[in-house]
């Protein structure tokens, strides 16, 4: 039964767009069998870490559920298909400022353990290369942030990492 509003209740109030922080997803689709994961490696007419290798990652679309975010950003870079309700919480970033974020970023990074699909470099344009990783061999030249994350992952580490904070 729907609860009567009152004129007294406080309204919703507008989304404050300009001082929002950036909400992103990122994936980390793992391997247990082979422990191997799947990164990308970002080109030289990437935004921003020109050469550097990354997670699957992008930012939330308004008005789009963040599990959404991950199952399109991670179609949309590797061609892999995973069900939202399949993905797990890995480790979570908030960082204070970043490269179109100057309000700050969130970023949830989820496990994948099923999907469908072989990674394929389905953004050349922004990626290098999109391939599987020994998760023994993952390269240095990586984003601070979700290097972070994904290390942590691996080891068991802590679950959230601040980034730029005093």
């Amino acid at each position: 039964m729907a609860q009567p509003t009152r004129d007294d209740q406080p309204k919703a109030l507008a989304p404050a767009l300009e001082s929002m922080t950036l909400l992103v997803a990122a994936v980390i689709v793992h391997d247990q069998a082979t422990n191997r994961v799947v990164l990308l490696q970002r080109s030289e007419n990437a935004k921003f870490a020109q050469g550097m290798w990354d997670l699957p990652v992008g930012k939330s679309e308004p008005g789009e559920p963040i599990t959404a975010t991950a199952v399109r950003e991670l179609y949309e870079e590797t061609g892999l298909t995973v069900k939202p309700e399949a993905l797990t919480v890995a480790h979570v970033i908030h960082g204070a400022w970043g490269v179109e974020a100057p309000s700050g970023f969130l970023t949830v990074v989820f496990a994948a353990y099923e999907w469908t699909g072989e990674p394929e470099n389905r953004e050349p344009r922004k990626h290098a290369q999109v391939c599987w990783v020994d998760a023994e061999a993952i390269p240095e030249e990586f984003v601070d942030t979700t290097a972070s994350a994904l290390h942590r992952y691996l080891t068991n580490g802590p679950q959230v990492s601040l980034d730029g904070w005093a």
